[in-house]
């Protein structure tokens, strides 16, 4: 969209880092039960505590770093760099023959490969899994040798580690999906309510000017039928004449009463047609008659966005209310060229309170809305 759905967006993006720092401190001191279960499989048990802390610190580093503007390059190879180093140390000093976990180190560093994984391309996050799992694959062996356990336990630890990893390295994409479903359904539920509001004055109009009719027209008929007016007298023919104005007003199409406004507008209108898109006009309210800067603002901006939209029907819907008039040009294909938003500001008075803008979703739909203070 060139106005678009970028908040919905940003609000997606904007959890990825809280819910990041919680999944990588719930990691970090869940792995702290098997650093402790097993101090008895390594050979200096203060080794791993230290490993672990380390892991601590490199989170209270990275995550922040991430939570600001996601990480960089440098960020990046530090976390592998700090994973590798984890998962060397603890495979060193491991105990040959040791029962016990030993992938814990591969899986307590997991995190910041996720880290990676949701914020830098695939090629740097799987470099980093490969480089762990292979550095955690040579101490296996020494470990527990090549054993149908030790090549069980390492078949679990590489399908534990690809799982996890793919499952952060399509988060972001998925979370960007949501945010234009979400923005989508926003979007045409906003267009919804709006047609219904449309709809809604539309009839409240025409029932005020009948009501108006059958309270004043008809009483006169009556009179004059009944002999208690003289059809002859002038104020009541003064009276019939501005009765008969109301009726056909009421009565015809509203959309065929250019005015002062439709009336500046009908070039481009006309120049849309011939580009063969028939243009639906619908006004509510009086818009009255606009200066020649509003008009000619509005004409350009109108012929601005049919020149690059192809064939097919559009809406135009002028909606006056004592302050302000908006008008709203609503297209459902997308446009052939490149949309000018920055041609439509026009140097106006402020006074006028001139303003136009386009949004386009990425379906093609969009909408170019004008809208400026009321003079009539």
């Amino acid at each position: 969209m060139l106005a678009g759905d970028g908040l919905v967006g940003d609000a997606y993006e904007a959890e990825l880092p809280r819910m990041m720092a919680g999944v990588a401190l719930i990691w970090v001191f869940g792995t702290l039960i098997q650093v402790l279960a097993y101090l008895r499989d390594y050979r200096h048990p203060v080794i791993p505590v230290l490993a672990w802390a380390g892991m601590l610190g490199a989170a209270g580093w990275l995550v922040p770093r991430a939570r600001k503007g996601g990480m960089s390059r440098a960020d990046a190879a530090v976390a592998v760099v700090t994973a590798l180093a984890v998962v060397a140390l603890v495979g060193w000093q491991r105990r040959p023959g040791a029962i016990g976990s030993v992938d814990w180190s591969v899986t307590g560093t997991c995190w910041m490969l996720a880290l990676v994984a949701l914020y830098r391309p695939a090629w740097e996050w799987a470099t980093g899994a490969l480089l762990v799992f292979g550095t955690h694959a040579v101490f296996s062996v020494r470990v527990l040798g090549v054993t149908p356990l030790g090549q069980a336990r390492l078949a679990t630890t590489g399908y534990t580690l690809v799982v996890c990893l793919a499952v952060f390295a399509a988060l972001r994409p998925a979370l960007r999906v949501h945010a234009r479903i979400a923005a989508r359904r926003s979007a045409l539920a906003s267009q919804a309510a709006a047609q219904r509001a449309v709809a809604e004055a539309i009839q409240q109009d025409r029932r005020a000017r009948l009501d108006l009719l059958e309270a004043e027209a008809l009483p006169l008929l009556r009179g004059i039928a009944d002999g208690v007016l003289d059809p002859a007298d002038p104020e009541v023919r003064a009276r019939c004449a501005r009765r008969a104005a109301m009726l056909r007003r009421a009565l015809v199409d509203g959309t065929r009463q250019p005015g002062g406004l439709l009336a500046g507008l009908e070039p481009a209108l006309a120049a849309a047609r011939d580009r063969g898109l028939p243009m639906e006009v619908q006004v509510i309210g009086d818009p009255g008659s606009p200066g020649r800067e509003v008009v000619g603002a509005t004409r350009a901006a109108i012929d601005g966005v049919v020149s690059v939209l192809p064939p097919h029907p559009v809406m135009l819907t002028v909606l006056a209310t004592r302050q302000d008039v908006e008008l709203y040009l609503t297209f459902e294909r997308r446009p052939l060229g490149r949309l000018d938003v920055a041609s439509l500001r026009r140097p106006l008075p402020e006074s006028v309170g001139w303003r136009a803008v386009v949004d386009v979703d990425e379906t093609g739909a969009g909408c170019l809305e004008i809208r400026w203070r009321n003079a009539a």
